[in-house]
C-alpha cells in the first residue's frame, strides 16, 4: 500500500497553525508548483494536486478535526474507525460517506457512490486592477474527460453495450442491514453507477474517462477579494457512465500593487511630500485605481501621517454599481545632499525659529513634557 503524506507536512505548517497560516502557505505552494509555471514537469504537477488534496482538507473546521483526530481513514477507505470500528462496512467512503449515507437521502441528495465525478481545483493569479474591473482568465487544469471513443459510455459498442445494473435495477445503490440500522450502500455489481457494461471500450478500460488537459475560461467579477473561490458547476471531472461531471473550484489570488493597498472597497496611497511643499501647502496630482488622476491639495502645515479622503475613488464592491473610498497618506521627507546655500537657508531658519512654538508645536510641546519629567523625577 503507498505511503500517505501528512497533510500538514504537505503544506508545511504545524498541526497548531491558524486558518490564515493554512491559506498563506497554501497560496506560496500553489503558486511555486502550478502547472502554468512548470509546463511538462511531471512532478510539479502531481505536487500540486497533492497540495490541493491537503488544502481542501484542513481548510474545512469540520474535516481538520476529523482528520487530526482518524487520520487518512477518516475520508477513504478500509480504515478502523474510533473503538476499532470498521468504516469499510460502509461502502470505503470513510467518515464522510457514513453521515452521507445515512442522512444523503433526507438532505435531497442521491445515494451511491458515483452521483458526479470529483471536484477539482486550481489556482488563478490576477492584477489589482484586473480584481478592480473584473476578467476573464484561461486556466489549465489536468483532469478526465468523456471518453471519445465510446462517447462516455465506457462500452465498446456505444449505448447498446450498457445495460441497466441487475442488482440494484438501475438505482446504484443497495440496502443493507448494519445492527438496529438499514443503510444503504454504493451497489457492488455497477459500483453505484446502476450500468453494467459487458465489451469495455479499449481506450477508456470501461471507466468511460480519459485523462487530459482542458482550457477552461473563467470570469472572474469585479471586486474580487484575494483568496476568493470561484465554482463552476460540471467543470470538474467527468463521471463517466451517464454520471454527471464534478465542479471545478478557482482561488483566485490577487498580486500586491506597486502604488495602493487594499482593505476592502478602500484603497490606501503613501504618498511622499518635500518639506517645503507640507510647509506651505501645495495641489498634487495622484492616480486612481481607475486609470483616472485626481488633484488634491495640500495644506500649509501639513504633517507626516496626515490623510486625506477621496470619495467614491477607491476599489469596486463586488456585486454592486458603488465603490468604496481611496485615501492619501503623506509622508514629508527630509532632503538630503543639501548644496552650500540650502545649508545657509535652512540654518537662518532654525535661527529664526528658535523655540517659536507656532513653528513647530509637536516638537516644542514633546521637549516641554520631556523637561517636565526629568524636574518631577528629581
Amino acid at each position: 500500500m503507498a505511503t500517505q503524506v501528512d497533510y500538514y507536512e504537505v503544506l508545511e505548517i504545524s498541526r497548531t497553525s491558524s486558518a490564515e497560516e493554512i491559506k498563506k502557505s497554501y497560496r506560496r505552494l500553489a503558486m511555486q508548483y502550478h502547472p502554468d509555471r512548470n509546463p511538462g514537469d511531471a512532478a510539479a504537477e502531481a505536487k500540486f494536486k497533492e497540495i490541493n488534496q491537503a488544502y481542501d482538507v484542513l481548510k474545512d473546521e469540520q474535516k481538520r478535526a476529523a482528520y487530526d483526530r482518524f487520520g487518512h481513514s477518516a475520508f477513504e477507505g478500509g480504515g478502523g474507525g474510533p473503538g476499532g470500528f470498521d468504516f469499510s462496512g460502509f461502502g470505503g467512503g470513510g467518515l464522510g460517506d457514513i453521515f452521507e449515507q445515512m442522512f444523503g437521502d433526507m438532505m435531497g441528495r442521491r445515494g451511491g457512490q458515483a452521483r458526479s465525478g470529483n471536484d477539482i481545483q486550481t489556482q488563478v493569479e490576477i492584477t489589482l486592477e484586473e480584481a478592480f474591473s473584473g476578467v476573464k482568465k484561461d486556466v489549465r487544469v489536468i483532469t478526465r474527460v468523456a471518453c471519445e471513443s465510446c462517447h462516455g459510455t465506457g462500452s465498446g459498442d456505444g449505448e447498446a453495450g450498457v445495460q441497466t445494473c441487475p442488482s440494484c435495477h438501475g438505482a446504484g445503490k443497495v440496502r443493507a442491514q448494519q445492527g438496529f440500522f438499514i443503510v444503504e450502500r454504493p451497489c457492488p455489481t455497477c459500483h453505484g453507477a446502476g450500468k453494467i457494461v459487458k465489451d469495455p471500450c479499449k481506450t477508456c478500460h470501461g471507466e468511460g474517462t480519459v485523462e487530459r488537459e482542458r482550457t477552461i475560461a473563467v470570469q472572474v467579477p469585479a471586486g474580487v477579494e484575494d483568496g476568493t473561490r470561484i465554482r463552476l458547476t460540471g467543470e470538474g471531472e467527468a463521471g463517466g457512465n451517464g454520471v454527471p461531471p464534478g465542479d471545478l473550484y478557482v482561488h483566485v489570488a490577487v498580486a500586491e500593487h506597486s502604488l495602493f493597498q487594499r482593505d476592502g472597497a478602500n484603497i490606501y496611497c503613501r504618498v511622499p511630500l518635500r518639506m517645503a511643499q507640507a510647509a506651505l501647502g501645495t495641489e498634487i496630482e495622484v492616480p486612481v485605481i481607475d486609470g483616472s488622476r485626481t488633484k488634491v491639495k495640500i495644506p500649509p502645515g501639513t504633517q507626516t501621517g496626515a490623510h486625506f479622503r477621496l470619495r467614491g475613488k477607491g476599489f469596486s464592491v463586488l456585486r454592486s454599481s458603488a465603490r468604496g473610498d481611496m485615501y492619501i497618506q503623506v509622508t514629508v521627507e527630509t532632503p538630503q545632499n543639501l548644496t552650500k546655500r540650502q545649508r545657509e537657508l535652512l540654518e537662518e531658519f532654525e535661527t529664526e525659529a528658535g523655540e517659536d512654538v507656532k513653528h513647530s508645536p509637536e516638537h516644542t510641546g514633546f521637549f516641554r513634557r520631556v523637561r517636565d519629567f526629568f524636574e518631577g523625577t528629581e
